[in-house]
């Protein structure tokens, strides 16, 4: 599998909504830095992540854009987050199923196969003024 097909496989099963499928993607070591966040690491923190994210938002990715060095040690995608906030996450506004849309991004680091970083990016502040905080 190409470092593009594992990308958009990656994306594929958090679109489904499969996070298992997710993780086995990642290494156990992975890296996670969350937008305009905290760094993580390890799969079972990711893991977590994930179950907090999936408390409080149900979204969906469109216009997936991948791309990758030659080697296939690094990559990027772009693409647009379509978005419910459906349970309030703390310190951002009251979440009462607002609907969002807003360009968001990632960038990857490929160890063996698998992803071993993941660094999140979208605008923090346009979201706020999109659930109306």
């Amino acid at each position: 599998m190409t470092t593009v097909d594992l990308i958009h496989a990656y994306y594929d099963a958090f679109n489904r909504g499969d996070r298992e499928a997710m993780l086995a993607m990642l290494t156990d070591d992975v890296v996670h830095h969350l937008n305009q966040g905290a760094r993580e690491v390890g799969r079972d923190a990711f893991r977590a992540f994930m179950q907090r994210m999936d408390r409080s938002y149900s979204e969906r990715l469109t216009d997936i854009v991948v791309l990758a060095n030659a080697d296939g040690t690094r990559a990027g995608a772009e693409y647009v987050v379509h978005g419910t906030y459906k349970a309030d996450d703390e310190g951002l506004p009251k979440a009462t199923g607002q609907t969002y849309v807003l360009p968001g991004g990632a960038f990857f680091d490929i160890r063996d196969g698998r992803i071993a970083r993941v660094t999140n990016y979208y605008n923090l502040e346009d979201w706020i003024a999109q659930v109306g905080g």
